[in-house]
């Protein structure tokens, strides 16, 4: 395979480093917020808690198309900061915990390489591609 032909990477070494810290670092920062709005409850509940938005990947149990828009729908953290605003104007403690725990699992997902997915295959991600086959596409 020639260079022109090969798949290129879209980040750098150096960047994704960059990224990875940034990401470890969003992520701290989100389950300290979420310690400050923990419900009351003990740090055990918030451990399946953290990853129950994972199960939007059985969408994928449908097709492509399906598990993409339910992953980013579910990973997306514009979405995760509108629930927080939204239950901060609304004095709804619970929405602003979902928002935080929302938030705090994406930033934890992109800080291993899981990015938000495209529509062809689960390891297309906006971070590149994932999976043992990382280079080819």
């Amino acid at each position: 395979m020639n260079d022109q032909n090969k798949p290129q990477e879209p980040f750098t070494k150096p960047m994704a480093l960059n990224l990875k810290f940034e990401e470890v670092a969003i992520t701290g920062v989100a389950i300290y917020f979420l310690t400050r709005h923990s419900l009351g409850f003990s740090f055990w509940v918030w451990i399946p808690l953290f990853l129950m938005p994972d199960l939007s990947m059985l969408g994928y149990l449908f097709n492509n198309r399906v598990g993409a828009l339910t992953y980013n729908l579910f990973h997306h953290r514009g979405l995760a900061l509108l629930l927080s605003a939204a239950g901060f104007l609304l004095h709804q403690e619970i929405m602003i915990s979902l928002g935080i725990l929302l938030f705090a699992h994406s930033s934890f997902d992109r800080m291993f390489g899981y990015g938000l997915k495209y529509n062809d295959s689960f390891n297309h991600t906006s971070l590149g591609w994932t999976g043992k086959n990382k280079t080819l596409q």
